[in-house]
């Protein structure tokens, strides 16, 4: 499902790996003046998010920013040390920015919290794809079921 809207994002506290350990971020920070590829999963090291969504948007990172993409950032409800490991273990960096939500606290504001403790994995993010223009979701793709709908050719396709 796709969703063209204008909402700003709130100022919420993320985490990076930083040089010292995990590093706090405001959302205004990461998202505010650029023009960022924003994509959500349910966990790190997962079937489809290991083996197509981060994948999709590291190989379509230059496709990507040829169309005006500044950054293209992956965030997801694990801790920064795993989402480190992750982004490591994908060939991540210099190509997409991994970020941790562990506190749900960007995932509950745009009401993409989901329970899968039926799975044992607990409480994490719905997958999503969205662009943002200085903080302003502009583009927000969800799947109903799948994947395709919140890869990186869908929105290559809203560029």
């Amino acid at each position: 499902m796709t969703i063209c809207i204008r909402v700003r994002v709130p100022n919420v506290e993320l985490f990076v790996m930083g040089a010292d350990g995990p590093t706090a971020i405001s959302s205004n920070d990461l998202f505010g003046a650029k023009f960022v590829a924003l994509f959500g999963l349910p966990g790190t090291f997962t079937k489809t998010c290991s083996a197509k969504h981060l994948p999709g948007f590291v190989n379509n990172a230059e496709a990507l920013k040829a169309k005006g993409v500044g950054e293209i950032i992956c965030l997801t409800v694990n801790d920064a040390w795993v989402m480190n490991a992750w982004g490591e273990s994908q060939n991540a960096e210099g190509h997409v920015a991994i970020v941790g939500d562990g506190g749900l606290n960007f995932t509950r504001w745009a009401g993409l919290e989901i329970d899968l403790s039926v799975k044992g994995y607990g409480q994490r993010c719905k997958r999503f794809s969205a662009l943002l223009d200085d903080g302003v979701v502009t583009h927000l793709h969800f799947e109903d079921g799948g994947f395709g709908e919140t890869s990186a050719e869908t929105l290559l396709g809203d560029l």
